[in-house]
């Protein structure tokens, strides 16, 4: 692990002082390396729903049905 020299705006570090104090983290360190994989899995959350509409969006529209039309066609992809 990398050691990193960073600076903190007072009520950060007042607020990981007080997660630390709390014993939610047994560091401060631990919290913001917990705090960055949060990010960073929320970054990855974010680009996989834009992969997905983008997807959804370049497939085009679906065809116009009724009710009964719809529930047929999903009745009849789960063999139901």
């Amino acid at each position: 692990m990398s050691r990193q020299s960073i600076t903190l705006a007072n009520q950060n570090d007042e607020w990981l002082k007080q997660q630390v104090a709390n014993e939610e983290f047994t560091s401060k360190s631990e919290a913001v390396n917990y705090l960055i994989k949060q990010a960073r899995e929320r970054d990855e959350y974010v680009e996989f729903v834009r992969m997905k509409l983008d997807k959804a969006e370049k497939s085009g529209f679906a065809k116009k049905q009724t009710r009964e039309e719809m529930l047929a066609e999903f009745k009849k992809k789960l063999n139901v």
